[in-house]
């Protein structure tokens, strides 16, 4: 019984085509159609995946370009160089703070504006003096 079902259902035609190649020519043009969709899915990634590529190149010699850079003017003589022109020096030692001469250096806050006068005059740090001072 289930052998004669089967092939009635092989042998049924629609205008004098089986049905079964009906369904195997749809299933085939599926077939082709999602190929073709995978096709141009991957071409669209290769394409994006190009240009990341291309990025990370000029990335990385924007990275190359930038270290050179840093290092010539991280050059030591290069700096002393600035900081004689700029008019810098060493700190003497004389002038250097321990660490217990920290609180004795702390900034003095300055007192609030009173709105009666001018702008105040910010007074000297205690501790630090002028820059003439400093040259003698």
């Amino acid at each position: 019984m289930m052998g004669g079902v089967i092939q009635r259902l092989f042998d049924w035609k629609i205008r004098g085509v089986r049905w079964v190649e009906i369904i195997g020519v749809v299933c085939v043009a599926a077939m082709i159609f999602s190929v073709y969709v995978a096709k141009a899915a991957a071409a669209r990634e290769s394409v994006a995946i190009g240009q990341l590529e291309r990025q990370i190149a000029e990335n990385r010699q924007r990275v190359r370009l930038l270290r050179a850079e840093a290092a010539r003017l991280e050059q030591p003589g290069r700096l002393e160089d600035l900081s004689r022109r700029a008019g810098l020096a060493p700190v003497a030692m004389d002038r250097q703070a321990g660490e217990s001469d920290l609180d004795r250096l702390r900034p003095v806050p300055e007192p609030a504006p009173r709105p009666d006068s001018q702008e105040p005059v910010p007074a000297p740090a205690p501790g630090v003096g002028s820059p003439a001072e400093a040259a003698q």
